[in-house]
């Protein structure tokens, strides 16, 4: 459950808005009766579908790149800190990093990395001049 907060607390918070928006919109004195209701019930049903499917699909891709780490291979994390052209990281073990939970760390970054903001690196090949040419 905790993992469950730590990712989507943002659109809870922002889920709480728009109900207290609806709350506000629906009880005025030109709304048929009933809004409230179907207001509340449509909102809330609509936030709750999303920030599941946003949990779901971000869990499933956490423990990918878990496994993609642990299995030796590279991965790429997002850098916020650095807003740069670069602002991606490599990790991988062969590169000193450790796995902790769901947080990268290593020991010459002042910042560990969250799972969730890392996928799969897939090194992008230049083609060469006969390939091409075909």
């Amino acid at each position: 459950m905790d993992r469950f907060f730590e990712l989507e607390i943002p659109y809870i918070v922002i889920m709480l808005f728009f109900l207290a928006v609806t709350a506000f919109v629906t009880t005025r004195d030109f709304m048929p009766k009933g809004a409230f209701k179907k207001g509340m019930i449509g909102i809330f049903g609509v936030f709750a579908i999303m920030i599941g499917l946003h949990y779901y699909v971000t869990s499933k891709r956490m423990d990918g790149v878990k496994e993609i780490f642990n299995n030796g291979e590279t991965i790429i994390c997002e850098n916020k800190m650095r807003r740069t052209i670069s602002q991606s990281v490599l990790i991988s073990k062969k590169l000193g990093w450790r796995l902790e939970g769901d947080y990268f760390k290593n020991p010459d970054f002042e910042r560990d990395f969250h799972t969730a903001r890392c996928v799969d690196y897939a090194p992008i090949a230049a083609k060469a001049k006969e390939d091409t040419q075909k």
